[in-house]
């Protein structure tokens, strides 16, 4: 019996995002492993690791990681269309191995981006694998656009939130879908949550800080001073970068849910990750076991399938 070609969608959802090496884990000790890694920003970011062989040492970096490491990885950049150049997190990538063209890897990959001009979703699917995550994660409001290909792209989550079309259209003929946001629009800021939800997001607070630790000594002072309350003494209300990525995330749900009725994977993965925030990149030990742990629900199914 010839084995079926597998194929990986691992989808958008910022912070959430370090739930794909759960799956991923959890996945290769079941002994599944795909042929087809496809992502879309932090997908991208994971899967990149994954087809690069280098998964150990993110999982590593990510489960020690604390919010100032987190900030250190943000340049700023007051032009360019985004508040962070992206250039740290590419040099990240490169000192952890993922770097290569994307060609080179045994294991096919391809990272989602979006077309600024067109709106359109872009397959990167050649070139250094770096560049192309540079390209998937480049949230609006946050990180600058990529230029690629004579294009700027922006987040491929605007157009393609997980990329199971893509996996299909390279050759996969089962399909293992991991959505990270299917239980979080509309509940986030609408029920109490935990204590470690609530606390303001420090990793935000920190990038912050960071930028402004760059302008001269008064105009730091100057907007230190002029932060909302929220950003320097705690609250439950969303700060800037929840509002921003929220916002992005309803929207993301609504193309994800659209795409997916017209398109369905054979398994959908669906972590429970609502009480973790879309800026908390220190809490990767949670996602990473809630990724683990919806791949061991899934088991029966998988099977079924494999």
């Amino acid at each position: 019996m010839i084995r079926p070609r597998i194929g990986l969608a691992l989808g958008s959802g910022s912070a959430r995002g370090w739930a794909h090496i759960g799956v991923i884990d959890s996945l290769t000790e079941a002994g599944i492993a795909p042929d087809i890694v496809c992502g879309t920003s932090m997908g991208a970011l994971i899967g990149a690791a994954h087809v690069a062989g280098q998964l150990a040492g993110l999982r590593q970096w990510a489960e020690t990681a604390t919010w100032r490491k987190i900030a250190r990885l943000t340049d700023l950049r007051l032009s360019g269309g985004g508040l962070i150049s992206g250039r740290q997190v590419v040099a990240f990538l490169q000192g952890l191995g993922i770097g290569e063209p994307i060609e080179n890897y045994a294991t096919q990959y391809a990272a989602v981006a979006t077309d600024m001009a067109t709106g359109r979703e872009i397959w990167l699917q050649s070139g250094p694998i770096h560049e192309a995550v540079r390209a998937s994660i480049a949230l609006p409001g946050i990180f600058s656009p990529a230029r690629m290909q004579g294009k700027w792209l922006l987040d491929g989550g605007l157009s393609n939130p997980i990329p199971v079309s893509v996996c299909r259209a390279l050759g996969a003929d089962v399909i293992i879908a991991v959505n990270l946001n299917g239980e979080l629009v509309g509940r986030r800021f609408t029920e109490p949550e935990p204590p470690a939800a609530t606390v303001p997001s420090r990793v935000s607070v920190e990038v912050v800080r960071r930028m402004l630790g760059q302008w001269p000594e008064a105009l730091r002072r100057k907007a230190v001073s002029g932060l909302p309350a929220s950003s320097r003494e705690g609250s439950s209300a969303p700060g800037y970068f929840d509002v921003l990525a929220t916002s992005i995330n309803i929207m993301q749900d609504h193309i994800t849910r659209t795409r997916l009725a017209g398109e369905p994977p054979h398994v959908m993965l669906v972590p429970r990750l609502r009480n973790i925030g879309l800026m908390e990149f220190n809490r990767a030990e949670e996602a990473i076991a809630e990724g683990r742990a919806c791949v061991e629900q899934a088991l029966p199914t998988l099977q079924r399938y494999l």
